[in-house]
């Protein structure tokens, strides 16, 4: 007779992710020791308040429409009214050439993303993607069957090491992942950088006779700072790429789950590649997104919560942290600070800034060792408040 549960989703529910355990044994901390005397920097979850345009879009949705509609289901791909607004509003920012036919409206980045893996990949196909990294690609990717191979980081600049990535890759690779900016470095990937990941990638889809498609998860896209800019879009450089995109940043919407995929209309088979977008969509139970957050998006394009705050913490946390001796590794965008640790075990590192009421991530997870993540999505004042207990931290290895 057959186990009651399935074993590889208790082992995955019996081994909950650093970030989140992290970010638990703060609240368990907060009581013990109140809450302003714990300085948590474990989860990107955006601190500023949600735009008040989309405050009021909602208040004025739910008051005003008849909730049966409001509340009830769009197609299951998402209204077509919505999916065109988005891509009108990316064809003007992007001269991205979309229709609304090329979007699948999702709940979130991670529906995105474990969609679109689905919809590529076999159990015999490798996905690929380069450290560090989100850990979860892991979980949305082995969930198919496939295999999951990671490039080694380029921990001088943290772009994507495409000397390793041209060792590596194999007949087999089906699918890369990329993220920029990326979490948990903040770097943004320089154009010169993807254009040359894109020669690679279609140098090798012609030479094994098959698409290799590459995968761009966007959280993070309007996060930027310094005048930095993500590169063009991604489907103007690579025929074959699904863009992964959620709200969930950009508009502090985080518990709302709202996002889409763009399948590119230049991809190879893009009709039978959107069939199966759908196809997985509907195995893995993903289908109507949110119907009223549908409708907020569709009339708050283009806008962002007020950046400027991230900008602040970022300035204020780097430039102290470097002052006390740390390697920081210097975010364009994003709200993550990588921060190599001052011992070779990030995890004993991460272990003795909790005495201090530290919390820190270790980068083990992230593929990339000996290097913590700290998300400043938090309030200025937290992070003010916790500066003379990181000049402890390095003093105390000093």
């Amino acid at each position: 007779m057959s186990q009651n549960y399935n074993a590889a989703m208790l082992a995955l529910g019996q081994a909950p992710s650093v970030i989140r355990e992290t970010f638990e044994y703060g609240n368990r901390r907060a009581k013990e020791i109140g809450r302003e005397n714990v300085f948590d920097f474990s989860l990107g979850n955006p601190s500023v308040p949600t735009p008040q345009s989309v405050q009021d879009t909602i208040c004025r949705l739910v008051n005003t429409c008849d909730p049966i509609a409001l509340h009830g289901y769009t197609s299951a791909i998402g209204a077509e009214s919505v999916r065109a607004a988005i891509a009108a509003n990316l064809n003007e920012r992007f001269d991205a050439r979309l229709s609304a036919a090329d979007l699948y409206m999702t709940c979130g980045a991670a529906a995105s993303l474990t969609i679109t893996l689905h919809a590529i990949l076999n159990p015999e196909d490798e996905c690929m993607t380069f450290a560090p990294f989100f850990p979860e690609y892991r979980v949305f990717a082995e969930k198919t069957g496939a295999t999951f191979t990671v490039i080694p980081a380029d921990t001088d600049s943290f772009q994507m090491n495409l000397e390793a990535f041209e060792k590596m890759i194999s007949e087999k690779t089906k699918a890369v992942i990329i993220n920029t900016p990326n979490n948990p470095t903040g770097v943004v990937y320089t154009e010169e950088n993807l254009n040359a990941l894109c020669k690679l990638l279609r140098e090798k889809s012609a030479a094994y006779g098959h698409p290799i498609y590459l995968i761009a998860d966007e959280p993070y896209r309007e996060l930027v700072y310094d005048d930095s800019t993500v590169v063009p879009y991604l489907t103007k450089l690579y025929d074959n790429t699904f863009v992964c995109y959620s709200y969930s940043k950009s508009l502090s919407l985080p518990g709302d789950r709202i996002g889409y995929i763009v399948v590119s209309p230049k991809m190879e088979d893009n009709r039978t590649m959107y069939a199966a977008v759908c196809g997985a969509g509907r195995s893995l139970g993903f289908v109507c997104a949110p119907s009223m957050m549908q409708q907020v998006i569709a009339e708050n394009l283009g806008i962002t919560a007020d950046l400027n705050v991230y900008r602040k913490n970022r300035d204020l946390l780097y430039n102290a942290l470097t002052e006390y001796g740390f390697r920081c590794i210097y975010p364009d965008g994003a709200f993550y600070l990588f921060v190599q640790a001052l011992e070779d075990d990030a995890k004993a590192f991460c272990q003795k800034a909790r005495e201090m009421e530290l919390l820190l991530v270790p980068s083990d997870s992230f593929g990339c060792e000996g290097f913590v993540r700290l998300s400043y999505c938090v309030s200025t004042e937290m992070i003010e408040r916790s500066l003379p207990a990181f000049k402890k931290l390095a003093e105390s290895y000093r």
